[in-house]
Formats: C-alpha cells, structure tokens, sequence
C-alpha cells in the first residue's frame, strides 16, 4: 500500500514538470501574445547574438518553441531570420509591434536622429 501511494506520488510529480513554465527563460524579456492571444504579457525572453556582423534577436517562449528575427542595419526594422513568413510591424514612439504568423511581440526602440550634415 505504502510503495503504491509513493509511485502515485512520483507520477504526480512527473507531470507537474512536463507544464511549461509562465515565464521563458532568460535576463531580458519583451511583451508578447502567442498562438493567437489578444493579451500581450512579458513572457518571452530576449537574447541578443551576433553572427558574421548580422546582429540577431532571438525571442524565447515560455513552452520552448522560439522566433528568430535579423536587425536591419537600414533602420527598418526586423525580418525573419528564416524568411518563412512575412512581418507585419507597427512602429511607436518608443516601441514596434511586431507580428509574424498568429504569435505578436513588442519590442522596445530606440529612436536615432537623421542627421543630414
């Protein structure tokens, strides 16, 4: 009976784990709504990579799935590392949304002053 309740315990235990967690992993994270939430909520984690001079966000999601997106050194924006999908984007003054398929995220800008001298 003892051994019986004690498996049924760590069977319990085992599936708590398998729910993934509310927040991504990470330092740094952005507002985001996923797979067609209207919410946005800071959930998804933000790392920064540099690859051959091309500086790429990576966006991680809570339940492991994850979006990568190339800074455009034009001032444009962002754009699918993959290229699967195409990027809607409104900008603000101090934010872009961006939305790529049924998932939406707001990152912060910044702003640079054209300086035509």
């Amino acid at each position: 009976m003892i051994a019986l309740l004690l498996a049924v315990g760590g069977l319990a235990a085992c599936s708590s784990s398998d729910t993934p967690p509310e927040v991504a992993e990470g330092e740094e994270h952005i507002p985001c709504a996923l797979a067609g939430a209207t919410e946005l909520k800071p959930v998804c984690a933000v790392e920064r990579v540099v690859r051959g001079g091309v500086l790429t966000l990576v966006v991680r999601h809570p339940d492991g799935g994850f979006r990568r997106f190339d800074v455009q050194t034009d001032g444009s924006g962002l754009a699918p590392s993959d290229g699967a999908d195409a990027i809607v984007a409104r900008l603000g003054e101090d934010r872009m949304e961006v939305t790529l398929g049924t998932d939406r995220y707001l990152f912060p800008v910044t702003m640079k002053s054209h300086d035509p001298r």
